[in-house]
């Protein structure tokens, strides 16, 4: 079984035409999921919606804090990549579990978005890495510490 734990960020932000802007809604895991007939046993609880810039001490410790007290040994997050380093290097100091961190450059309701892509490939990777945390985003796995978020090229690079 794996625990994927949703916190909102890119990934999750839909268009409100109304108010012309995106706002985080529901996540999207579970669709995206089932439309890649995804049928890994998994279990999906959106934590929070917020964008990662707005995340606070206290949200960061409530994502640990469920990451730490679940059962399972295999951990997706998706999260907000301005972020998600951070967020991660809390998570490092869980031991026995293999935790991995994705996200979205677009979001996931975008026909051209990197969203699908970066679950899939975040999904295997929980699958197949050891214990440990990790951040899964444009087909690379980062060590955290290792790891920011380049805005320009919109990737994440090894530092």
């Amino acid at each position: 079984m794996i625990d994927v734990f949703t916190t909102g960020g890119t990934i999750d932000k839909v268009y409100f035409d109304a108010l012309s802007e995106y706002q985080i809604g529901p996540t999207a895991l579970p669709d995206i999921l089932t439309e890649n007939n995804v049928h890994v046993p998994h279990r999906v609880t959106q934590l929070m919606r917020k964008d990662s810039l707005e995340l606070t001490d206290e949200d960061r410790q409530a994502i640990h804090d469920a990451v730490a007290a679940s059962e399972a040994d295999k951990i997706l997050v998706t999260h907000g990549t301005d972020t998600m380093v951070q967020t991660a290097c809390l998570l490092k100091d869980i031991a026995g579990k293999t935790i991995v961190l994705t996200g979205s450059m677009q979001p996931a309701t975008l026909r051209h978005s990197d969203a699908a892509f970066n679950i899939g490939f975040a999904l295997a990777a929980t699958q197949t890495l050891s214990h440990g945390v990790y951040v899964a985003m444009n087909g690379e796995v980062f060590d955290p510490i290792h790891a920011k978020k380049d805005r320009a090229a919109h990737r994440f690079i090894r530092i």
